[in-house]
C-alpha cells in the first residue's frame, strides 16, 4: 500500500491525488475541479448508504498532454488504491474532454482545464504567467467543462457563456441566446475562478443582454478583439460534445481466464446477453458502443483480477478505438444499472424496490403508502399484470370520456362499448380523477392499435395535445400501444377490457366500413391479470402457435366455446376467464378444458395440432433502477442523451426536457423554459431514447408518460430521494 493511500476511503466525499514524479501526492481541496492538462490524476469517491456501509469510484483521469508514464503511473496507483479498498470500487478510466457523467458530476461548478502542469521526468510544463489574460468557454448546463481558447472574438458565439480571466478583473460573457441555467454555471465557474487562481481577491462582472452598450464595450476592449456586433453566431459553434460520436460496434462479451496455465481473453457471445454468461470464477470483459466494462467474479485468481483492466485498455489500441473511450471496472453483486442493461435477462440477489409500491394491494395508489416488497415476486404481476408498475394516480375510480379517431376526427365511443378496443383503431382516452390534495387531475390517454394505420395514430397524438390545451396544459399525456397497457389503464375498466382485432375503415389502412374482427365464427382470446380490476382479454390468430401454458385462452367456435387453462396459469385467470367468456359469448355455456387434454374439435378449430410456447415463468427484462436522462435535439436533428448519476429534483433542468427511464414505464418531463420545437419534439425524444438505449425494449411496447413541470404525480415524485414542491417557486 502507498503512504499516501493511508485511510484513503474511510469518510464520504472525495479525494483527489495528482502524480507527481510518478507518486501520487494529495491535491489541495480548493483545486479541486481545476485539471490540469499536463497531468494525471487519481479521483476517489466514496459514498455512505442509509445503512452507513461504504463504497467507492475510483477513477483514473489523463490530460490530454500528460505523458504515457504518467498516465501509466496513474494506472497502477489506482489498482494499489482498489487493493487498498479490498477490490471493492468501480473503477473508471477517464481522459480529458471526454470525461463520464458521473466524474462531472462531482464538480458542482464545473472542470476547467487549466494549460501546464507539473514537472515529470520527461517533460517539463510551465503554469500560465501571472496577470496574463485567458478565455474560457463554458460548455454543458448540467455537468459544466470550462475549456481554455484563443484570446479572440472568433472564439465566441451567441449560444455559449465565455469567462475573460484579466486578473483584478473576471467578465463573465453570456451570450444572447445562452439559457439561464448557463448563465448561472458561467458565473459559478468565473466565481471558482477568481478563487483558485486569485486567492477570492478578483471582482466578477456579469456582461448579458440587459448590460449598457458602454459595458458591453469595456469587455472587448479588455479582450482587445471584436465588438458587441461582431460575435459569431452560436450555428458558427459546434454542437455540444460532438466530439462524443460514439463508433457503431457490436456488443461482445469476452471470457479473460489463466485456467489454461496462461491469460486467455476468449469472445464468448454477442447481443443478447444472458446474465448466466458470467461465471464467478472468471473475468470478463464486455466491449459496447458506450465503452468497456471489466467484470470481475468474486472467484477470479489474482492474475485474472490484475490483468483484466489492462487487457481491457489494450483492445483500445488493438480495435483502433479512440483513445479517449472509457473503461470501467466492476465487481460481481456489485454490477450499476449501464452494465446490466446490456444483459436481456438480470436478476440481482435479494433485490428490492422500496419505490414501487406492492401491486398486489387493490388499494394501491397515489393516495396509498410505499411498501416494500421482493423484486422475484413482483415478477409474477409484470408477467401478466400490465406495464407502468408504478404509475397509479388513483384506483381507477375517476370518470372516463373515449373516442376513437374515425376519418381524422375523435367521435365518442358509444357506452356499451366501453372497454371494447379494435386493433386496426387508435383511441383517446380523457380521464379525470380527484388527487392527494382534493383537487382535479386529468391524464389523456392515446392507445393506438397495433394494426391501425400512421394516420391514425398521428391524428390521436394531436388530439391528445389539443384536449391538453383544453384543460390548460395541466393534463399528463400517455401513449399507450395495444398488448402493453399500463396498470392503471387496465384499472379504468375494472377487468373488461377486451382487444379485438380489426377496425374501422381509414383512409389507408382498413377496407371495410365496419368493425370487423370475426370472419369465420372463430376466435381466440388471451386471459391475462393479476387480479379483477386489471384482467384483460386479446384476441389472437387462431392458431395452435398462439397459445401459452402460463395463461387461459377462450376459443368460441360455430358449435361451441371452450375455455384452455394453461399448466401454468394461476387460479384468479381461470375464474376471470369465466366471468370474460360470458362477454365475449353470452348464448355459450363455456367447456373446461385442461392443457393436455384437448378434444380433437378443439385442434381442429385452430387448424390442427402445432408447437406453442410451453415455457413456464420465463425470464423479464432486469429489474432495473430508475435513470434519470438529460435529452436534447442539437443542431442538424441530432440527438444527444446524457445521463445523470446519483440524481435529485435540483438535476432537473428547468430549461429543457429529461427523460426519467422507470424500467416499464419511460417519464418525460417538460421543463417550463422548454422551447416550443423540444416541446412538440417530447414523443420522439422519448422513442429515440428507447432505440438508442441497448436494453432488448421496443418502443413499440413501453408506455410514454409525458408531464409538464409542476404537474408531477406522486408515482414520479418518489422516484427521488426527496421532493419539495415549492422548490421552482422558491427559485424563480
Amino acid at each position: 500500500m502507498h503512504p499516501a493511500f493511508e485511510n484513503a476511503g474511510q469518510v464520504k466525499g472525495l479525494e483527489i491525488w495528482r502524480i507527481e514524479n510518478f507518486e501520487p501526492a494529495p491535491y489541495p481541496k480548493k483545486d479541486y475541479g481545476k485539471f490540469y492538462t499536463g497531468d494525471s490524476y487519481i479521483v476517489l469517491n466514496t459514498k455512505v448508504s442509509k445503512s452507513g456501509e461504504l463504497s467507492w469510484d475510483v477513477h483514473f483521469w489523463l490530460g490530454s498532454k500528460t505523458t504515457q508514464d504518467e498516465s501509466g503511473s496513474a494506472a497502477i496507483l489506482t489498482i494499489q488504491l482498489d487493493d487498498q479498498l479490498h477490490g471493492a470500487p468501480v473503477q473508471h478510466r477517464e481522459v480529458q474532454d471526454h470525461e463520464s457523467q458521473l466524474f462531472l458530476s462531482y464538480f458542482k461548478n464545473g472542470i476547467r482545464y487549466a494549460e501546464g502542469g507539473v514537472a515529470s521526468g520527461f517533460q517539463n510544463v510551465e503554469t500560465n504567467a501571472a496577470g496574463e489574460k485567458r478565455l474560457f468557454q463554458v460548455k454543458g448546463k448540467k455537468n459544466v467543462r470550462v475549456r481554455q481558447v484563443d484570446l479572440s472574438v472568433e472564439s465566441m458565439n451567441k449560444g455559449d457563456c465565455f469567462i475573460l480571466d484579466a486578473g483584478t478583473d473576471i467578465y463573465v460573457y453570456v451570450g444572447k441566446e445562452a439559457k439561464r441555467v448557463e448563465k448561472i454555471k458561467a458565473i459559478s465557474a468565473a466565481n471558482q475562478i477568481r478563487d483558485q487562481d486569485h486567492n477570492g481577491r478578483a471582482t466578477v462582472h456579469i456582461i448579458d443582454e440587459f448590460s449598457s452598450h458602454s459595458d458591453q464595450e469595456i469587455f472587448f476592449e479588455v479582450l482587445e478583439s471584436g465588438s458587441p456586433d461582431s460575435v459569431p453566431d452560436s450555428s458558427t459553434s459546434p454542437d455540444d460534445d460532438e466530439f462524443e460520436k460514439q463508433n457503431q460496434r457490436e456488443i461482445t462479451l469476452y471470457k479473460v481466464s489463466d485456467a489454461t496455465g496462461s491469460l486467455q481473453v476468449t469472445p464468448i457471445s454477442q447481443k443478447p446477453l444472458r446474465q448466466e454468461f458470467l461465471a464467478s470464477e472468471d473475468c470478463f470483459i464486455l466491449d459496447t458502443a458506450s465503452g468497456i466494462f471489466v467484470w470481475v467474479g468474486k472467484g477470479a485468481t489474482g492474475p485474472e483480477k490484475k490483468h483484466a483492466m489492462l487487457r481491457a485498455q489494450e483492445f483500445i489500441a488493438q480495435n483502433d478505438y479512440p483513445a479517449w473511450t472509457q473503461v470501467h471496472r466492476i465487481v460481481e453483486f456489485a454490477e450499476p444499472a449501464p452494465f446490466k442493461q446490456f444483459f436481456s435477462t438480470w436478476r440481482d440477489q435479494g433485490l428490492k424496490h422500496s419505490r414501487l409500491i406492492r401491486i398486489a394491494n387493490d388499494n394501491d395508489s397515489d393516495t396509498a403508502e410505499d411498501e416494500e416488497f421482493d423484486a422475484h415476486t413482483l415478477h409474477t404481476f409484470k408477467k401478466n399484470g400490465g406495464r407502468a408498475l408504478g404509475f397509479m394516480p388513483d384506483n381507477g375510480e375517476g370518470e372516463a370520456e373515449i373516442y376513437r379517431i374515425e376519418d381524422f376526427q375523435v367521435v365518442p365511443s358509444e357506452p356499451e362499448t366501453f372497454g371494447m378496443f379494435f386493433g386496426g383503431d387508435s383511441y383517446v382516452i380523457k380521464y379525470e380523477y380527484t388527487n392527494k390534495r382534493g383537487g382535479h387531475g386529468y391524464i389523456i390517454y392515446y392507445w393506438q392499435g397495433k394494426q391501425s394505420s400512421l394516420d391514425e395514430k398521428a391524428a390521436s397524438a394531436l388530439e391528445a395535445v389539443r384536449l391538453d390545451n383544453e384543460l390548460g396544459g395541466k393534463a399528463i399525456q400517455v401513449r399507450v400501444v395495444q398488448g402493453n397497457e399500463p396498470r392503471h389503464f387496465l384499472k379504468i375498466f375494472k377487468g373488461k377490457l377486451i382487444n379485438f382485432t380489426g377496425g374501422r375503415a381509414s383512409g389507408f389502412k382498413n377496407i371495410h366500413d365496419h368493425d370487423t374482427y370475426d370472419v369465420d365464427g372463430t376466435r381466440l382470446f388471451r386471459i391475462r391479470g393479476t387480479n379483477a380490476d386489471d384482467v384483460r382479454a386479446d384476441q389472437m390468430p387462431e392458431v395452435a402457435s398462439s397459445l401459452a401454458s402460463d395463461d387461459v385462452f377462450i376459443l368460441e367456435t360455430p358449435n361451441g366455446t371452450f375455455i384452455w387453462h394453461g399448466v401454468g396459469a394461476s387460479d384468479l385467470e381461470k375464474e376471470m376467464a369465466n366471468n370474460i367468456a360470458g362477454v365475449i359469448s353470452p348464448d355459450a355455456e363455456p367447456q373446461i378444458i385442461d392443457e393436455g387434454s384437448e378434444p380433437d374439435e378443439f385442434w381442429s378449430a385452430l387448424g390442427g395440432k402445432s408447437d406453442y410456447d410451453t415455457e413456464l415463468d420465463p425470464p423479464g427484462a432486469p429489474f432495473l433502477d430508475p435513470r434519470l436522462f438529460h435529452c436534447r435535439i442539437l443542431r442538424r436533428g441530432k440527438f444527444r442523451v446524457e445521463e445523470v448519476p446519483d440524481f435529485e429534483q435540483e438535476d432537473l433542468n428547468v430549461d429543457d426536457i429529461m427523460v426519467l427511464d422507470g424500467g416499464d414505464e419511460i417519464y418525460v418531463w417538460i421543463g417550463s423554459g422548454s422551447d416550443d420545437e423540444e416541446k412538440a419534439k417530447a414523443i420522439d425524444m422519448a422513442k429515440q431514447y428507447i432505440i438508442t438505449d441497448p436494453s432488448d425494449r421496443s418502443e413499440e411496447t413501453v408506455p410514454i408518460i409525458i408531464l409538464k413541470q409542476g404537474e408531477e404525480p406522486r408515482s414520479f415524485k418518489r422516484i427521488f430521494p426527496s421532493w419539495d414542491d415549492q422548490m421552482w417557486e422558491v427559485s424563480s
